[in-house]
């Protein structure tokens, strides 16, 4: 079981983090912050304990911290982010967890790595090839991971699909969620639970145990949860999703 959620505190500049598309209302930054503590209080009634970084308002992206580094088998692998505007974020990252102890190891351009495009699921990491993530970051993924005996397995993402864990994340070592135009058949042998398409956004969950934390509003993702034997554990998310942002992008799990 994990341990330790390394997260990042929410800039002032959030309204301007990068995001697809304008969204509706600007984003409530007040609002956005209050969802983060409601975020770790979460990480810390499933058991673990949650360190956090000073936000950095020259990065209005900074709090979705899952992006700057991999960790796994020991090693945290420091990415070189997809989006130019977000390589300054990974200083921070890489110093706090090399203070916990944690080897670490770099990803340098012109390989590009984000890593909302990892997703690990017991011995496999899935990694996709994305507008963030090229062929030579995938290529370090598994030099540094492989030896250490992950095996990395490749997805090229449909179009619009901006990172791997925006249509499936890990329930444990043998189950994820799975939503729609992700294809099936690199996860051959693992259990799916489908999230409905039109609740994809919902496949973003985080799994602690047998207790998942889901965005709320999402009842059928959270039913379809329940039925497959997992205690969901609904959270607002509104202001974070305005700027691309899902749960697991907020930490990452050690």
């Amino acid at each position: 079981m994990p341990e330790l959620a390394l997260t990042r505190h929410v800039p002032s500049s959030f309204a301007h983090a990068l995001a697809a598309a304008v969204p509706d209302a600007p984003i409530d930054v007040a609002q956005a912050r209050a969802q983060h503590a409601g975020y770790r209080a979460a990480l810390a009634s499933l058991g673990l304990e949650v360190r956090v970084l000073d936000a950095d308002d020259a990065h209005p992206d900074c709090c979705f911290v899952e992006d700057t580094a991999v960790v796994a088998a020991g090693v945290a692998l420091v990415t070189h982010p997809g989006a130019p505007s977000r390589r300054g974020e990974v200083g921070p990252v890489a110093a706090a967890l090399a203070e916990l102890g944690v080897t670490i190891a770099r990803v340098e351009a012109p390989a590009t790595l984000d890593g909302g495009d990892c997703m690990r699921v017991g011995s496999t990491l899935y990694v996709g090839r994305s507008a963030r993530t090229n062929a030579a970051g995938i290529a370090r993924l598994a030099e540094v991971f492989e030896p250490r005996g992950l095996r990395v397995v490749a997805i090229e993402l449909p179009p619009g699909v901006l990172h791997l864990k925006c249509a499936c994340a890990p329930l444990g070592d043998d189950a994820i969620t799975h939503a729609v135009p992700l294809p099936r058949e690199p996860f051959r042998g693992l259990s799916l639970v489908a999230i409905p398409e039109v609740e994809s956004y919902a496949a973003n969950v985080l799994a602690i145990g047998r207790r998942v934390i889901v965005p709320a509003g999402f009842a059928r993702t959270a039913d379809l949860l329940a039925r497959a034997g997992y205690e969901p554990v609904p959270l607002a998310t509104t202001e974070l999703r305005k700027a691309d942002g899902a749960l697991t992008c907020l930490s990452i799990i050690i």
